[in-house]
């Protein structure tokens, strides 16, 4: 079964940098995505990067409030994903989460890791 774990999540301020890392736990499947999400105070979980994996390359999409500042990546092997942070501002305060898309059985299966909270100072 596979697990999610977050990383590098903390209090950073306006301007500054972060970088979130996202483990993968257990058996590693063929992922179709591997992405980012995030949960701000009084609004519903958001996409904030998203990385396709098909076997001619990778295709990214970001959501708008991110482009140009945000950047996500992963290792070969798929047993990481991270989100580079620059430029941050306050309304990218929210938990994070670090989700995967991979076939098991036939069936599409969606795995979420617990999240981890970016706080961002002005």
């Amino acid at each position: 079964q596979v697990q999610l774990v977050e990383s590098g999540g903390g209090l950073v301020q306006a301007g500054g940098s972060l970088n979130l890392t996202c483990v993968v736990h257990g058996p590693i499947p063929q992922f179709n995505s591997m992405a980012w999400y995030r949960q701000s105070p009084g609004k519903k979980r958001e996409l904030v990067a998203l990385l396709s994996i098909f076997t001619d390359g990778d295709t990214f999409n970001y959501g708008d409030s991110v482009k140009g500042r945000f950047t996500i990546s992963r290792d070969s092997a798929e047993k990481w994903v991270a989100l580079q942070m620059r430029n941050v501002r306050v309304e990218d305060t929210g938990v994070y989460y670090c989700h995967t898309n991979h076939w098991e059985r036939l069936q599409s299966t969606d795995t979420w890791g617990q999240g981890t909270q970016v706080t961002v100072s002005s």
